[in-house]
Protein backbone atom coordinates (compact mmCIF):
# COMPACT_ATOMS: atom_id res chain seq x y z
CA UNK A 1 0.00 0.00 0.00
CA UNK A 2 3.10 2.65 1.07
CA UNK A 3 4.62 1.50 -2.14
CA UNK A 4 1.51 2.44 -4.30
CA UNK A 5 1.57 5.51 -2.68
CA UNK A 6 4.72 7.06 -3.36
CA UNK A 7 4.52 5.91 -6.74
CA UNK A 8 1.05 8.10 -7.53
CA UNK A 9 3.12 10.95 -5.16
CA UNK A 10 6.17 10.02 -6.86
CA UNK A 11 3.96 10.57 -10.81
CA UNK A 12 1.80 13.58 -9.52
CA UNK A 13 4.86 15.08 -8.98
CA UNK A 14 6.18 14.74 -12.21
CA UNK A 15 2.92 15.62 -13.87
CA UNK A 16 2.30 18.73 -11.90
CA UNK A 17 6.30 20.21 -12.09
CA UNK A 18 7.24 18.94 -15.56
CA UNK A 19 6.86 21.60 -18.29
CA UNK A 20 5.52 18.87 -20.90
CA UNK A 21 5.45 21.49 -23.85
CA UNK A 22 9.18 22.52 -23.59
CA UNK A 23 9.92 18.83 -22.99
CA UNK A 24 8.52 17.01 -25.11
CA UNK A 25 7.87 19.26 -28.67
CA UNK A 26 11.81 19.09 -29.20
CA UNK A 27 11.95 15.43 -27.85
CA UNK A 28 9.25 14.31 -30.80
CA UNK A 29 10.91 16.59 -33.32
CA UNK A 30 14.39 15.11 -33.23
CA UNK A 31 12.81 11.44 -32.53
CA UNK A 32 10.97 12.70 -36.28
CA UNK A 33 14.25 13.43 -37.23
CA UNK A 34 15.94 10.11 -36.35
CA UNK A 35 13.25 8.01 -38.30
CA UNK A 36 13.87 10.16 -41.59
CA UNK A 37 17.37 9.78 -41.40
CA UNK A 38 16.57 5.99 -40.71
CA UNK A 39 14.40 5.50 -44.01
CA UNK A 40 15.73 8.29 -46.47
CA UNK A 41 19.69 8.66 -45.05
CA UNK A 42 20.96 10.03 -48.66
CA UNK A 43 18.32 13.01 -49.15
CA UNK A 44 18.41 13.62 -45.57
CA UNK A 45 21.97 14.26 -45.54
CA UNK A 46 21.89 16.11 -48.64
CA UNK A 47 19.52 18.51 -47.18
CA UNK A 48 20.58 19.36 -44.21
CA UNK A 49 24.40 19.42 -45.68
CA UNK A 50 23.59 22.04 -48.26
CA UNK A 51 21.78 24.24 -45.11
CA UNK A 52 24.80 23.40 -43.13
CA UNK A 53 26.97 24.70 -46.11
CA UNK A 54 25.00 28.18 -46.49
CA UNK A 55 25.04 28.73 -42.89
CA UNK A 56 29.22 28.30 -42.83
CA UNK A 57 29.51 29.81 -45.50
CA UNK A 58 27.27 32.76 -46.15
CA UNK A 59 26.63 33.42 -42.29
CA UNK A 60 30.36 32.40 -41.27
CA UNK A 61 31.50 35.73 -39.88
CA UNK A 62 28.55 35.73 -38.10
CA UNK A 63 29.84 32.45 -35.82
CA UNK A 64 33.19 34.63 -35.47
CA UNK A 65 31.82 37.89 -34.44
CA UNK A 66 29.86 35.93 -31.84
CA UNK A 67 33.29 33.90 -30.60
CA UNK A 68 34.90 37.44 -30.27
CA UNK A 69 32.25 39.09 -28.53
CA UNK A 70 31.36 37.02 -25.63
CA UNK A 71 35.54 36.84 -25.11
CA UNK A 72 35.27 40.79 -25.15
CA UNK A 73 32.49 40.36 -23.38
CA UNK A 74 33.39 38.06 -20.63
CA UNK A 75 36.69 40.44 -19.79
CA UNK A 76 34.89 43.50 -19.71
CA UNK A 77 32.40 42.13 -16.94
CA UNK A 78 35.47 40.44 -15.09
CA UNK A 79 37.52 44.21 -14.96
CA UNK A 80 34.91 46.46 -15.00
CA UNK A 81 32.33 47.47 -11.87
CA UNK A 82 30.46 44.00 -12.42
CA UNK A 83 33.18 42.28 -11.62
CA UNK A 84 32.30 43.10 -7.81
CA UNK A 85 28.81 41.58 -7.65
CA UNK A 86 28.22 38.84 -5.43
CA UNK A 87 26.51 35.95 -7.01
CA UNK A 88 24.43 35.49 -3.93
CA UNK A 89 24.42 36.31 -0.20
CA UNK A 90 27.15 33.84 1.13
CA UNK A 91 30.18 35.24 2.48
CA UNK A 92 32.33 32.27 0.93
CA UNK A 93 31.53 30.72 -2.23
CA UNK A 94 29.66 27.54 -1.81
CA UNK A 95 32.32 24.88 -2.96
CA UNK A 96 35.92 25.05 -2.30
CA UNK A 97 37.88 25.94 -5.39
CA UNK A 98 38.92 22.16 -6.26
CA UNK A 99 35.08 21.09 -6.07
CA UNK A 100 34.28 24.05 -8.14
CA UNK A 101 36.86 24.02 -10.90
CA UNK A 102 36.73 20.38 -11.08
CA UNK A 103 32.61 20.17 -11.67
CA UNK A 104 32.75 22.98 -14.01
CA UNK A 105 35.24 21.26 -16.19
CA UNK A 106 34.04 18.19 -16.10
CA UNK A 107 30.50 19.34 -16.72
CA UNK A 108 31.68 21.80 -19.86
CA UNK A 109 33.72 18.55 -21.68
CA UNK A 110 32.39 15.00 -22.38
CA UNK A 111 35.11 12.14 -23.07
CA UNK A 112 35.05 13.85 -26.71
CA UNK A 113 37.89 15.95 -24.87
CA UNK A 114 40.25 12.80 -24.91
CA UNK A 115 39.19 11.87 -28.40
CA UNK A 116 40.16 15.24 -30.02
CA UNK A 117 43.45 15.21 -27.92
CA UNK A 118 44.46 12.01 -29.10
CA UNK A 119 43.92 12.62 -32.75
CA UNK A 120 42.71 16.79 -33.48
CA UNK A 121 46.54 17.57 -34.74
CA UNK A 122 46.15 15.06 -37.80
CA UNK A 123 43.04 16.41 -38.59
CA UNK A 124 45.56 19.50 -39.33
CA UNK A 125 48.30 18.00 -40.78
CA UNK A 126 47.28 17.83 -44.53
CA UNK A 127 45.47 20.85 -44.12
CA UNK A 128 46.70 23.69 -47.10
CA UNK A 129 46.27 26.30 -44.56
CA UNK A 130 49.05 24.55 -41.91
CA UNK A 131 51.54 24.59 -45.07
CA UNK A 132 50.56 28.04 -46.18
CA UNK A 133 51.36 29.35 -42.24
CA UNK A 134 54.77 27.06 -42.15
CA UNK A 135 55.19 23.26 -40.72
CA UNK A 136 53.28 20.36 -39.51
CA UNK A 137 55.43 20.63 -35.84
CA UNK A 138 54.68 24.47 -35.91
CA UNK A 139 51.65 24.52 -36.49
CA UNK A 140 49.47 21.13 -35.88
CA UNK A 141 49.13 21.89 -32.35
CA UNK A 142 48.64 25.07 -32.21
CA UNK A 143 45.14 24.75 -34.00
CA UNK A 144 43.51 22.43 -30.97
CA UNK A 145 44.78 24.85 -28.15
CA UNK A 146 42.79 27.82 -30.30
CA UNK A 147 39.57 25.34 -31.14
CA UNK A 148 39.23 24.14 -27.23
CA UNK A 149 40.86 27.86 -25.51
CA UNK A 150 39.88 31.08 -24.88
CA UNK A 151 36.70 31.79 -27.13
CA UNK A 152 34.83 28.55 -26.46
CA UNK A 153 34.99 28.61 -22.75
CA UNK A 154 33.86 32.46 -23.18
CA UNK A 155 30.82 31.08 -24.29
CA UNK A 156 30.13 28.99 -21.39
CA UNK A 157 31.50 31.88 -18.94
CA UNK A 158 29.30 34.93 -19.84
CA UNK A 159 26.30 32.78 -20.06
CA UNK A 160 27.44 31.17 -17.05
CA UNK A 161 27.37 34.71 -15.08
CA UNK A 162 24.34 36.00 -16.63
CA UNK A 163 22.72 32.59 -15.23
CA UNK A 164 24.25 32.83 -11.95
CA UNK A 165 22.89 36.74 -11.69
CA UNK A 166 19.69 35.69 -12.63
CA UNK A 167 19.49 32.81 -10.33
CA UNK A 168 21.64 34.01 -7.07
CA UNK A 169 21.08 37.77 -7.16
CA UNK A 170 17.44 38.33 -8.71
CA UNK A 171 16.55 35.29 -7.34
CA UNK A 172 14.23 34.55 -10.40
CA UNK A 173 12.43 31.13 -10.03
CA UNK A 174 12.32 29.68 -13.84
CA UNK A 175 15.80 28.37 -14.83
CA UNK A 176 14.96 28.97 -18.50
CA UNK A 177 16.42 30.47 -21.80
CA UNK A 178 13.62 32.63 -21.77
CA UNK A 179 14.05 34.45 -17.73
CA UNK A 180 17.53 35.50 -18.45
CA UNK A 181 15.86 37.37 -21.39
CA UNK A 182 13.13 39.07 -19.26
CA UNK A 183 15.30 42.32 -17.97
CA UNK A 184 15.23 42.96 -22.27
CA UNK A 185 12.16 41.57 -23.80
CA UNK A 186 9.76 42.69 -20.30
CA UNK A 187 6.37 40.24 -20.21
CA UNK A 188 7.12 39.14 -24.00
CA UNK A 189 8.82 35.74 -22.66
CA UNK A 190 5.65 34.82 -20.87
CA UNK A 191 3.96 34.78 -24.51
CA UNK A 192 4.74 33.04 -27.77
CA UNK A 193 8.26 33.97 -28.29
CA UNK A 194 9.32 33.04 -24.49
CA UNK A 195 7.97 29.81 -25.37
CA UNK A 196 10.21 29.98 -28.88
CA UNK A 197 12.95 30.63 -27.13
CA UNK A 198 12.50 27.60 -24.64
CA UNK A 199 11.95 25.44 -27.46
CA UNK A 200 14.79 26.58 -30.05
CA UNK A 201 17.07 25.78 -26.49
CA UNK A 202 15.68 22.32 -25.74
CA UNK A 203 15.67 21.20 -29.23
CA UNK A 204 19.26 22.40 -29.32
CA UNK A 205 19.88 20.31 -25.85
CA UNK A 206 18.54 17.22 -26.87
CA UNK A 207 20.50 17.62 -29.88
CA UNK A 208 23.71 17.66 -29.06
CA UNK A 209 23.35 15.42 -26.06
CA UNK A 210 22.36 12.77 -28.72
CA UNK A 211 25.20 13.03 -30.50
CA UNK A 212 28.11 13.69 -28.55
CA UNK A 213 28.50 10.06 -28.35
CA UNK A 214 29.11 9.74 -32.44
CA UNK A 215 33.01 10.36 -32.46
CA UNK A 216 34.35 8.87 -29.01
CA UNK A 217 32.21 6.09 -27.91
CA UNK A 218 33.37 4.17 -30.88
CA UNK A 219 36.93 4.75 -29.67
CA UNK A 220 35.70 3.48 -26.02
CA UNK A 221 34.42 0.39 -27.82
CA UNK A 222 37.78 -0.43 -29.45
CA UNK A 223 39.05 0.50 -26.02
CA UNK A 224 37.21 -2.47 -23.61
CA UNK A 225 37.12 -4.72 -27.14
CA UNK A 226 40.82 -5.18 -27.49
CA UNK A 227 41.34 -4.68 -23.38
CA UNK A 228 38.76 -7.74 -22.65
CA UNK A 229 38.99 -9.52 -26.29
CA UNK A 230 35.34 -8.66 -27.24
CA UNK A 231 33.59 -8.25 -30.45
CA UNK A 232 32.94 -5.11 -31.49
CA UNK A 233 29.37 -4.66 -31.96
CA UNK A 234 26.15 -2.65 -31.21
CA UNK A 235 25.58 -4.48 -28.06
CA UNK A 236 28.82 -3.73 -26.84
CA UNK A 237 28.31 -0.36 -27.47
CA UNK A 238 24.91 -0.08 -26.30
CA UNK A 239 26.22 -2.02 -22.75
CA UNK A 240 28.40 1.10 -22.48
CA UNK A 241 26.12 3.03 -22.83
CA UNK A 242 23.68 2.09 -20.14
CA UNK A 243 26.76 1.45 -17.95
CA UNK A 244 27.33 4.89 -18.46
CA UNK A 245 23.71 5.78 -17.67
CA UNK A 246 23.94 3.68 -14.72
CA UNK A 247 27.02 5.89 -13.13
CA UNK A 248 25.73 9.53 -13.69
CA UNK A 249 21.82 8.38 -12.89
CA UNK A 250 23.48 7.00 -9.18
CA UNK A 251 24.99 10.49 -9.15
CA UNK A 252 22.36 12.58 -9.68
CA UNK A 253 19.71 10.28 -7.64
CA UNK A 254 22.12 11.99 -4.72
CA UNK A 255 21.92 15.20 -5.82
CA UNK A 256 24.64 17.62 -5.96
CA UNK A 257 26.90 15.53 -3.42
CA UNK A 258 27.08 12.65 -5.79
CA UNK A 259 27.76 15.15 -9.02
CA UNK A 260 30.77 16.88 -6.77
CA UNK A 261 31.97 13.57 -5.68
CA UNK A 262 32.20 11.28 -9.39
CA UNK A 263 33.73 14.85 -11.08
CA UNK A 264 36.41 14.64 -8.40
CA UNK A 265 37.13 10.98 -9.48
CA UNK A 266 37.18 11.80 -13.27
CA UNK A 267 39.59 14.48 -12.37
CA UNK A 268 41.77 12.22 -11.01
CA UNK A 269 41.26 9.92 -13.85
CA UNK A 270 42.13 12.38 -16.06
CA UNK A 271 45.43 13.41 -14.32
CA UNK A 272 46.35 9.48 -14.02
CA UNK A 273 45.96 8.66 -17.96
CA UNK A 274 47.64 12.29 -18.57
CA UNK A 275 50.68 11.21 -16.51
CA UNK A 276 51.00 7.62 -17.94
CA UNK A 277 51.60 9.24 -21.23
CA UNK A 278 53.99 12.05 -20.05
CA UNK A 279 56.46 10.08 -17.92
CA UNK A 280 55.56 6.71 -19.91
CA UNK A 281 55.78 7.21 -23.31
CA UNK A 282 59.55 8.71 -23.11
CA UNK A 283 58.76 11.83 -24.58
CA UNK A 284 58.24 14.38 -21.97
CA UNK A 285 60.97 17.17 -23.21
CA UNK A 286 59.28 16.92 -26.66
CA UNK A 287 55.84 17.21 -25.31
CA UNK A 288 56.71 20.21 -22.82
CA UNK A 289 58.83 22.36 -25.34
CA UNK A 290 56.54 21.39 -28.30
CA UNK A 291 53.52 22.72 -26.18
CA UNK A 292 55.05 26.05 -24.72
CA UNK A 293 56.17 26.80 -28.66
CA UNK A 294 52.23 26.48 -29.53
CA UNK A 295 51.31 28.59 -26.61
CA UNK A 296 53.59 30.81 -27.96
CA UNK A 297 52.57 31.13 -31.30
CA UNK A 298 48.86 31.28 -30.24
CA UNK A 299 49.20 33.99 -28.23
CA UNK A 300 50.90 35.95 -31.07
CA UNK A 301 48.60 35.20 -33.40
CA UNK A 302 45.08 35.18 -31.73
CA UNK A 303 43.68 38.03 -33.47
CA UNK A 304 44.28 36.89 -36.95
CA UNK A 305 43.38 33.26 -36.30
CA UNK A 306 40.15 34.30 -34.38
CA UNK A 307 39.19 36.85 -37.32
CA UNK A 308 40.23 34.83 -40.69
CA UNK A 309 37.32 34.49 -42.85
CA UNK A 310 39.22 33.32 -45.48
CA UNK A 311 37.04 35.72 -47.91
CA UNK A 312 38.91 33.88 -51.78
CA UNK A 313 38.11 30.04 -50.06
CA UNK A 314 41.88 29.29 -50.74
CA UNK A 315 41.12 26.75 -47.95
CA UNK A 316 38.06 27.20 -46.61
CA UNK A 317 39.98 25.97 -43.26
CA UNK A 318 37.88 28.47 -40.83
CA UNK A 319 34.71 27.44 -42.91
CA UNK A 320 35.23 23.60 -42.18
CA UNK A 321 36.73 24.01 -38.78
CA UNK A 322 36.94 27.25 -36.55
CA UNK A 323 33.03 27.93 -37.71
CA UNK A 324 32.01 24.32 -37.02
CA UNK A 325 33.40 24.50 -33.32
CA UNK A 326 32.38 27.76 -32.48
CA UNK A 327 29.14 26.62 -33.76
CA UNK A 328 29.28 22.82 -31.64
CA UNK A 329 29.96 24.68 -28.13
CA UNK A 330 27.20 27.47 -28.67
CA UNK A 331 24.98 24.44 -29.05
CA UNK A 332 26.13 23.21 -26.18
CA UNK A 333 25.62 26.93 -24.42
CA UNK A 334 21.89 25.86 -23.36
CA UNK A 335 22.79 23.53 -20.67
CA UNK A 336 26.90 23.63 -19.53
CA UNK A 337 26.32 27.89 -18.22
CA UNK A 338 23.53 27.26 -16.06
CA UNK A 339 25.22 24.30 -14.28
CA UNK A 340 28.55 26.48 -13.62
CA UNK A 341 26.31 29.44 -12.85
CA UNK A 342 24.19 27.24 -10.39
CA UNK A 343 27.24 26.41 -8.65
CA UNK A 344 29.34 29.57 -8.37
CA UNK A 345 26.95 30.81 -5.47
CA UNK A 346 28.97 33.00 -3.32
CA UNK A 347 31.87 33.85 -5.80
CA UNK A 348 32.20 37.40 -7.55
CA UNK A 349 31.58 37.97 -11.26
CA UNK A 350 35.50 38.33 -11.07
CA UNK A 351 35.88 35.37 -9.64
CA UNK A 352 33.71 33.38 -11.59
CA UNK A 353 35.54 34.29 -14.84
CA UNK A 354 38.82 34.23 -14.04
CA UNK A 355 38.35 31.07 -12.18
CA UNK A 356 36.54 29.60 -14.96
CA UNK A 357 39.13 30.36 -17.62
CA UNK A 358 41.92 29.22 -15.02
CA UNK A 359 40.17 25.79 -14.83
CA UNK A 360 38.67 25.42 -18.14
CA UNK A 361 42.33 26.53 -20.32
CA UNK A 362 44.39 24.34 -17.55
CA UNK A 363 42.46 21.60 -18.38
CA UNK A 364 42.10 21.51 -22.03
CA UNK A 365 45.70 22.87 -23.05
CA UNK A 366 47.13 20.30 -20.73
CA UNK A 367 45.46 17.86 -22.18
CA UNK A 368 46.00 18.63 -25.32
CA UNK A 369 49.77 19.47 -25.10
CA UNK A 370 50.30 15.86 -23.51
CA UNK A 371 48.00 13.41 -25.48
CA UNK A 372 48.26 15.33 -28.44
CA UNK A 373 52.17 16.03 -28.78
CA UNK A 374 53.14 12.47 -27.70
CA UNK A 375 50.88 10.98 -31.07
CA UNK A 376 52.62 14.54 -32.90
CA UNK A 377 56.22 13.27 -31.52
CA UNK A 378 56.24 9.85 -33.04
CA UNK A 379 54.96 11.21 -35.99
CA UNK A 380 58.18 13.79 -36.59
CA UNK A 381 60.93 11.28 -34.92
CA UNK A 382 59.78 8.83 -37.25
CA UNK A 383 58.68 6.34 -34.66
CA UNK A 384 54.93 5.73 -35.72
CA UNK A 385 53.86 6.68 -39.20
CA UNK A 386 50.45 7.62 -38.05
CA UNK A 387 49.58 9.58 -41.02
CA UNK A 388 50.19 6.89 -43.45
CA UNK A 389 48.16 4.81 -40.76
CA UNK A 390 45.18 7.30 -41.37
CA UNK A 391 45.71 8.27 -44.49
CA UNK A 392 45.10 4.48 -45.86
CA UNK A 393 42.43 3.68 -42.98
CA UNK A 394 40.80 7.01 -43.10
CA UNK A 395 39.87 5.37 -39.75
CA UNK A 396 41.04 7.99 -36.49
CA UNK A 397 40.33 5.28 -33.91
CA UNK A 398 42.78 2.90 -35.80
CA UNK A 399 45.35 5.94 -35.66
CA UNK A 400 44.67 5.71 -32.11
CA UNK A 401 45.19 2.65 -30.81
CA UNK A 402 48.67 2.70 -32.99
CA UNK A 403 49.45 5.42 -30.37
CA UNK A 404 48.76 2.87 -27.41
CA UNK A 405 51.13 0.28 -29.17
CA UNK A 406 53.78 2.36 -28.73
CA UNK A 407 53.08 2.55 -24.86
CA UNK A 408 54.33 0.26 -21.71
CA UNK A 409 51.48 -1.56 -20.64
CA UNK A 410 49.68 -0.82 -22.95
CA UNK A 411 46.36 -2.77 -22.15
CA UNK A 412 46.45 -1.32 -19.19
CA UNK A 413 46.93 2.22 -20.56
CA UNK A 414 43.48 1.52 -22.97
CA UNK A 415 41.69 0.35 -19.63
CA UNK A 416 42.55 4.05 -18.05
CA UNK A 417 41.59 5.55 -20.75
CA UNK A 418 38.06 3.69 -21.15
CA UNK A 419 37.31 4.39 -17.69
CA UNK A 420 38.94 8.26 -17.38
CA UNK A 421 35.76 8.13 -20.75
CA UNK A 422 33.04 6.98 -18.84
CA UNK A 423 33.69 8.95 -15.51
CA UNK A 424 33.65 12.21 -18.20
CA UNK A 425 30.39 11.08 -19.64
CA UNK A 426 28.75 10.40 -16.47
CA UNK A 427 29.88 13.13 -15.15
CA UNK A 428 28.79 15.89 -18.12
CA UNK A 429 25.88 14.29 -18.42
CA UNK A 430 25.46 14.18 -14.64
CA UNK A 431 25.27 18.11 -15.47
CA UNK A 432 22.88 18.23 -18.36
CA UNK A 433 20.51 16.31 -15.83
CA UNK A 434 20.56 18.42 -13.33
CA UNK A 435 20.06 21.07 -15.74
CA UNK A 436 17.44 19.92 -17.79
CA UNK A 437 15.06 18.50 -15.21
CA UNK A 438 15.42 22.54 -13.81
CA UNK A 439 15.12 23.52 -17.20
CA UNK A 440 12.04 21.17 -17.96
CA UNK A 441 9.97 22.04 -14.47
CA UNK A 442 7.47 25.17 -14.67
CA UNK A 443 9.31 26.73 -11.83
CA UNK A 444 12.39 25.71 -9.56
CA UNK A 445 13.46 27.37 -5.82
CA UNK A 446 16.60 28.55 -5.48
CA UNK A 447 17.69 25.91 -2.53
CA UNK A 448 15.40 23.09 -3.90
CA UNK A 449 16.40 20.34 -6.63
CA UNK A 450 13.99 19.07 -8.77
CA UNK A 451 12.40 16.14 -7.57
CA UNK A 452 14.22 12.66 -7.50
CA UNK A 453 11.75 11.32 -10.16
CA UNK A 454 12.05 14.07 -12.44
CA UNK A 455 16.14 13.58 -12.94
CA UNK A 456 15.36 10.33 -13.28
CA UNK A 457 12.75 11.00 -15.72
CA UNK A 458 16.15 13.06 -17.78
CA UNK A 459 18.49 10.86 -16.71
CA UNK A 460 17.07 7.85 -18.56
CA UNK A 461 15.65 10.37 -21.91
CA UNK A 462 19.21 11.26 -22.33
CA UNK A 463 20.18 8.20 -23.30
CA UNK A 464 17.41 6.77 -25.37
CA UNK A 465 18.69 8.69 -28.39
CA UNK A 466 22.13 7.60 -28.67
CA UNK A 467 21.06 4.06 -28.23
CA UNK A 468 18.90 4.05 -31.07
CA UNK A 469 21.14 5.89 -33.13
CA UNK A 470 24.08 3.69 -32.84
CA UNK A 471 22.97 1.69 -35.25
CA UNK A 472 22.87 4.47 -38.29
CA UNK A 473 26.31 6.21 -38.26
CA UNK A 474 24.72 8.33 -41.12
CA UNK A 475 21.87 9.17 -38.55
CA UNK A 476 24.51 10.46 -36.30
CA UNK A 477 26.32 12.70 -38.66
CA UNK A 478 23.26 14.15 -39.95
CA UNK A 479 21.83 14.86 -36.29
CA UNK A 480 25.43 16.31 -35.90
CA UNK A 481 24.22 18.44 -38.15
CA UNK A 482 21.14 19.55 -36.98
CA UNK A 483 23.19 20.44 -33.85
CA UNK A 484 25.34 23.25 -35.94
CA UNK A 485 22.29 24.60 -38.06
CA UNK A 486 20.47 24.54 -34.05
CA UNK A 487 23.41 26.83 -33.09
CA UNK A 488 22.34 29.57 -35.57
CA UNK A 489 19.26 30.41 -33.57
CA UNK A 490 21.07 30.36 -30.30
CA UNK A 491 23.06 32.70 -31.44
CA UNK A 492 20.71 35.60 -31.45
CA UNK A 493 19.52 33.86 -28.00
CA UNK A 494 23.04 34.55 -26.98
CA UNK A 495 23.18 38.07 -27.61
CA UNK A 496 19.78 38.53 -26.35
CA UNK A 497 20.53 37.06 -23.19
CA UNK A 498 24.11 38.77 -22.44
CA UNK A 499 22.10 42.16 -23.32
CA UNK A 500 19.60 41.51 -20.59
CA UNK A 501 22.35 40.65 -17.91
CA UNK A 502 24.30 43.90 -18.69
CA UNK A 503 21.32 46.03 -18.60
CA UNK A 504 19.95 44.29 -15.17
CA UNK A 505 23.22 44.35 -13.75
CA UNK A 506 23.51 47.99 -14.20
CA UNK A 507 20.31 48.39 -12.74
CA UNK A 508 21.25 46.65 -9.42
CA UNK A 509 24.36 48.49 -9.43
CA UNK A 510 21.99 51.86 -9.30
CA UNK A 511 19.98 50.40 -6.80
CA UNK A 512 23.14 49.59 -4.61
CA UNK A 513 25.04 52.83 -4.70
Amino acid sequence: MNTNHKIRSMKNELFKELDWTSTLVPFICIALLCVLFVLFPEGSSAFLNSIRFFLGDRFGSFYLLMGLGALICSLYAAFSRFGSIRLGDLEKPQYTNLQWGSMMFTAGLAADILFYSLCEWMLYADEPHISDMGTVQDWASVYPLFHWGPIPWSFYIILAVAFGFMLHVRRRSRQKYSEACRPLLGKKVDGPLGRLIDLTAVFALLAGTATTFSLATPLLSMALSRVFHLPETPALTIAILVVICAVYTLAVYFGMKGVARLASSCVALFFLLLAYFLLGGGESQYIIETGISAIGNLTQNFISMATWTDALRTSSFPQNWTIFYWAYWMVWCVATPFFIGSISKGRTIRQTVLGGYFFGLSGTFTSFIILGNYGLSLQMHGKADLMAIYRQSQDLYTAIMAIFDTMPAAKAGLLLLALTMIAFYATTFDALTMVAASYSCRSSQEQKEPGRFIKLFWAITLMLLPIALIFSEKSMNNLQTVSIIAAFPIGFIIILIVWSFFKDAGAYLNEHK
